[in-house]
């Protein structure tokens, strides 16, 4: 078994570590709950007072102009395209991720004229499935076509016009083949979309090298552009002139400012655009990504599947009751990792309390998430050991406090 020593001559080495300076984290709290909202880089703080003071409070409406606000939402979706293997003028930062879903999955079914049916599967984000079943029941006429994990590849047929599928499960972690299941999606004439929100910033993601068509992702989780950030949107090359999105609001026109009273769409991937960007939001987003400025994604995977292992190694040869609640394997889990226990929730508010800060999800999970550029491997060794008290000491049985992670 390592030891604590041995966990902080791994940190020594880490190729990673100097990033963890770039992040202001409280004193005494193990954050392992960046999988559900990323902390704060520390130089997000003066980006938004200047922006607030100087753009805003002094320049006002000018800095459309001379603060380039107009052109953040791609200047952040360029930033955000290296993480996941888009290139310059295939992604934008707009919305939420819930709408960026709409607007894809229907402009796909726009895109397969003939074809009904969307393939997803049960246990997916909540969000994505009610945003298609809403989607569905406003056009009377799609299939939701929901089927288990294994089936996914058989599911696909001609009548299929949309696989939609999150890459890494929010709650156990687990990865889809996204190349494989592309392929087949494509094999019968269908687009696939992937929800990339438990995935960006965490994961060597590779869209074009898997060919995918769509995807989203959100801002605030391993991104760390605070709580509600921005999200993204990617249109591949290919389908970028003739993609239709049904929500035709004024920044997505070919010429916003011409005030013309009927919609002709941007070129490429500004299509995606709808309305007004959120400034602050997408300056925090902008600064927050600095952060991964020469950064290898090669190494980040390396080190977050690091992390996961030592942390179920640690807490199986020391804890006793705990169940698994992902994949052992590294290569099949995505930055997080994910404990079992009919007790779950009074153990994580126990946790919490102590200053471990991870998160529950229901009936019984506790997930912990790493988030390569400023979880250490002490960190892990640390909550472990804290965790292993808990449970000695019976600890968890007192446990009174009721903050639980809201947004996944």
């Amino acid at each position: 078994m390592l030891s604590r020593k041995d966990c902080l001559d791994l940190d020594a080495r880490d190729l990673l570590a100097a990033r963890r300076e770039l992040f202001d984290l409280p004193a005494g709290v193990i954050y392992l709950d960046g999988n559900s909202l990323g902390a704060l880089p520390r130089n997000v703080r003066p980006r938004l007072e200047a922006a607030v003071q100087n753009e805003w409070g002094r320049d006002l409406i000018k800095s459309w102009n001379t603060a380039d606000w107009i052109n953040l939402p791609s200047r952040v979706g360029d930033r955000i395209a290296r993480l996941i293997g888009a290139g310059a003028g295939e992604v934008i930062a707009a919305d939420s991720t819930s709408v960026n879903l709409f607007k894809l999955a229907a402009g796909a079914l726009k895109a397969r004229p003939g074809r009904k049916v969307i393939v997803t599967e049960p246990g997916n984000f909540p969000t994505d499935l009610y945003i298609l079943q809403g989607l569905r029941d406003l056009l009377g006429d799609v299939e939701l076509r929901v089927v288990e994990r294994g089936a996914l590849a058989a599911a696909l047929d001609e009548d299929v016009a949309l696989l939609l599928l999150t890459h890494v499960h929010y709650k156990t972690g687990a990865v889809h083949d996204m190349a494989a299941l592309t392929a087949r999606a494509h094999a019968v004439g269908a687009l696939a979309l992937w929800d990339l929100s438990h995935s960006a910033g965490a994961l060597a993601v590779d869209l074009n090298g898997c060919g995918a068509d769509l995807a989203v992702g959100c801002g605030y989780k391993y991104l760390n552009g605070g709580p509600g950030a921005p999200a993204f949107l990617f249109i591949a090359k290919h389908l970028q002139q003739s993609f239709q999105t049904p929500l035709t609001g004024w920044m997505g026109h070919a010429a916003p400012f011409a005030f013309s009273d009927d919609y002709a769409p941007a070129p490429g991937v500004l299509r995606g655009l709808c309305g007004t960007p959120s400034v602050l939001g997408l300056t925090a987003l902008e600064a927050s990504l600095e952060a991964f400025d020469g950064v290898d994604m090669g190494q980040v995977r390396a080190k977050s599947m690091a992390l996961g292992d030592l942390f179920l190694d640690l807490v199986f040869e020391r804890c006793e009751g705990f169940g698994l609640g992902c994949s052992r394997d590294a290569t099949s889990r995505g930055s997080q990792v994910a404990l079992t226990h009919e007790s779950g929730y009074a153990i994580m508010q126990a946790l919490i309390a102590r200053g471990v800060i991870g998160d529950f999800r229901a009936p019984d999970v506790l997930r912990f998430g790493f988030t390569p550029l400023y979880v250490r491997y002490v960190d892990v060794w640390d909550a472990v050991d804290i965790l292993s008290d808990i449970m000695a000491r019976g600890e968890w049985r007192q446990a009174r406090y009721h903050e639980v992670s809201a947004v996944t």
